[in-house]
């Protein structure tokens, strides 16, 4: 049976989408572009569920017709024709409701956006450090098998390799909505490089994701930003400590300090690290939002808290834990080689079974 509270619903938001459909064509609306980018932000995020629905209408309409069929039809290869098309649509039509239900939940609104990930050594000394440079080239392969362009905005190398700190950008389709469920302490056990006795060591590394704010969707007064150029310290040839093409900037009122030193003209590290103060100026209202969230959901998969230890890579037993939805696989090399896609797909069925529960409340 259909549902007609769900068919009501998706006519009304069909009709919504074809009126933002035709103000986005509309010449005074495009010379608006603060307007503009928010029509278009929000006919992507109809566009899907409009689909859906078009669809779950086109089932309901040929179930009625099949079922018209068995009721006035004499000739009886027609009336099986007829069952036939009932039995295969009444099993389709429940999972196509159930995941136009999950799309008529406001999902997080800034999952289709691009993302900025920092990558920290924790305790461990110098292990923390190799084990955060492991973490980063993890996310690079992901990032390569995924499509996505990724770019350093500054890195803080350790002393016996790996990073002390890492922060880069990684855009593409959808980035933060993937890489969101990364955020939080990731826990390594394995004899490090310097031990001589062959002693198991526990370290850590902690994983922000961030969605990089747009450029409407936070208001930065240039003046309010005190800009300081410094020489480049990390790798880059011939121009590294002899010209000031680093870039650190200061927001005054909030006190938030970026900078950015991978590039070798200091405009574009200039614009980088713009980029990235407008990401974390834009990021104090977003964890107000995480929050809010996190009181709702129990398990909270894609939480704000950076301090929740969410994983373990434990190297000799090649196992990787993750500890949100009890998940163990024991092929650890083939993990760190930025196969993560299994894992990150089961944690997002299990924020959707939440978000669903929640709407049913």
């Amino acid at each position: 049976m259909s549902d007609n509270n769900l068919l009501s619903k998706l006519s009304g938001l069909r009709e919504k989408f074809e009126g933002i459909s035709t103000q986005i064509s509309d010449p005074g609306v495009m010379s608006d572009m603060k307007r503009y980018v928010s029509l278009n932000k929000e006919y992507r995020e109809l566009e899907p569920i409009v689909e859906a629905g078009e669809k779950y209408r086109k089932l309901v309409t040929d179930l009625e017709g099949a079922k018209e069929i068995l009721q006035s039809e004499k000739d009886e290869d027609l009336r099986e024709m007829a069952k036939e098309e009932v039995s295969i649509i009444e099993e389709a039509l429940p999972g196509l409701e159930d995941e136009i239900r999950l799309l008529l939940i406001p999902a997080d609104p800034q999952d289709y956006k691009n993302a900025i990930v920092e990558v920290r050594a924790g305790a461990g000394g110098d292990e923390a450090s190799i084990f955060a440079g492991d973490l980063f080239r993890m996310y690079a392969k992901f990032a390569e098998r995924r499509g996505w362009k990724l770019e350093i905005n500054s890195q803080s190398e350790g002393s016996s390799g790996g990073f002390k700190e890492l922060i880069c950008k990684i855009s593409g389709q959808g980035v933060y909505g993937v890489l969101k469920y990364e955020s939080g302490v990731h826990r390594v056990q394995r004899v490090p490089q310097t031990e001589t006795q062959g002693r198991v060591h526990t370290s850590a590394a902690s994983i922000a994701v961030l969605p990089e704010a747009e450029e409407f969707d936070v208001e930065l007064n240039i003046s309010d930003v005190r800009k300081d150029t410094f020489c480049s310290s990390g790798p880059g040839g011939q121009s590294v400590n002899t010209t000031y093409s680093a870039i650190r900037l200061t927001h005054v009122p909030t006190g938030i300090v970026v900078q950015c030193q991978d590039e070798k003209s200091q405009i574009k590290n200039y614009d980088k690290a713009l980029a990235e103060l407008r990401t974390r100026l834009y990021n104090l209202e977003y964890e107000k939002y995480l929050n809010e969230i996190s009181i709702k959901r129990k398990t909270m998969v894609s939480t704000g808290d950076r301090s929740a230890k969410i994983r373990t890579y434990n190297y000799p037993q090649s196992r990787v834990t993750d500890h949100r939805i009890n998940y163990t696989m024991y092929n650890l090399p083939v993990f760190m080689d930025g196969a993560i896609q299994e894992v990150i797909d089961l944690l997002q069925v299990a924020e959707n079974s939440e978000r669903l529960k929640a709407a049913g409340e």
